[in-house]
């Protein structure tokens, strides 16, 4: 008798969005821009978008992204990982400490690195892990603060980048059920590394004073190479991925890219040749959110019922590396809770995982 191997289904969906909201009017004040809100609608489809608090860190955004995810699934989970370019420490890991404060124990718990793509990235190596058998339960967080990385005297990146924190939790299941993932697509080049990085900060340059630029631990993005690239890659990846399972342009219900800029999320979708009405995402009320963009378009997506459970649907994204990634599945059954999540900066003490009850959704919205 065959053997069919189980494959990643997403069974809970959680966000958490900071309460304080910047306009693109704030954004201009602050840093002293020349530029308005109209132009930066036009350039990038952005309205406003989400900024933590001083005292609140990708961590507490994780944990409560990942609180709800657990909430929404009403199960436990046996691994964290936490992709962010935006660490509560370089070291240790913030994934250990998050999985701490949500009363997970002693599971694996890790970071993961790919900028933009890492919540995809993240998602391809947790369906693996469970279709290998080295876990069951895993939970895929994406968070970030990038306030705490971006020159707010930047034009190209200031009215740009947000904070915020998306969550699944997957577990083992059959490839026929809602929510389960299809196919996956992956790559990076790093000869394009320094389009999208941090100059100091790391062994290369570990003190930006001694080099007198401090400009160089901020996030720096040259802006038009890198629209070229993230059009080209996951138009790329997303064919790829598609190729993978079969279906056709026409067979994708709902298609989510990486919330980067609404040029960019339209070129794709037309090159692959996604119609507009099939197209989700949340850039105009958030903005960019790097690593987290993603699970929070799923999240916002989900709590509004706008796709029907078992929805062939395409993810894709580009982020720094250069790196990009594409996931393929079904739309997951989940439905929204009436309350949302906030980050909590004290929250130390573990809370127990309430048992399984019913697909739920826990998620902040704009």
């Amino acid at each position: 008798m065959t053997t069919v191997s189980p494959t990643a289904v997403i069974d809970g969906i959680g966000s958490c969005l900071p309460p304080r909201v910047l306009t693109n009017e704030d954004v201009r004040r602050r840093g002293v821009l020349d530029t308005s809100d109209e132009w930066i609608r036009t350039r990038t489809g952005i309205a406003r978008r989400r900024a933590a608090e001083d005292d609140t860190s990708t961590g507490d955004l994780a944990v409560a992204a990942g609180r709800a995810a657990l909430e929404s699934a009403r199960a436990g989970a046996d691994l964290v990982l936490v992709a962010t370019t935006t660490p509560d420490r370089r070291c240790p890991a913030t994934a250990p400490e998050v999985a701490h404060r949500l009363g997970l124990g002693t599971v694996p718990a890790f970071d993961l690195a790919a900028v933009c793509s890492g919540f995809l990235y993240g998602l391809t190596v947790a369906t693996a892990l469970i279709r290998t058998g080295v876990c069951t339960r895993p939970l895929v967080i994406g968070a970030e603060t990038y306030s705490r990385i971006i020159d707010p005297l930047d034009r190209d990146t200031a009215v740009i980048f947000g904070d915020g924190a998306g969550a699944v939790l997957l577990r083992a299941g059959d490839r026929a059920e809602p929510g389960a993932v299809a196919a996956t697509d992956w790559g990076s080049d790093g000869s394009g590394s320094d389009l999208i990085a941090i100059a100091a900060g790391g062994a290369r340059q570990p003190d930006p004073a001694r080099r007198r630029c401090r400009d160089d631990h901020y996030f720096r993005m040259r802006g038009r190479e890198v629209y070229g690239q993230a059009v080209r890659r996951m138009t790329e990846s997303s064919r790829a991925v598609l190729e993978k399972t079969g279906w056709s342009p026409a067979a994708v219900g709902a298609f989510i890219g990486h919330q980067a800029n609404q040029r960019i999320l339209d070129s794709v979708a037309d090159r692959v040749g996604v119609p507009p009405r099939r197209r989700y995402g949340n850039l105009r009320d958030v903005g960019n959110t790097a690593g987290a963009s993603i699970p929070l378009a799923l999240a916002d997506t989900a709590a509004h019922r706008r796709v029907s459970p078992g929805t062939p649907t395409l993810l894709t994204a580009f982020g720094g590396g250069l790196t990009w990634a594409s996931v393929a599945l079904t739309w997951p059954a989940v439905r929204p809770l009436d309350r949302a999540p906030e980050p909590r900066t004290t929250d130390s003490t573990p809370r127990p995982t309430p048992r399984r009850k019913t697909w739920t959704l826990s998620t902040t919205t704009s």
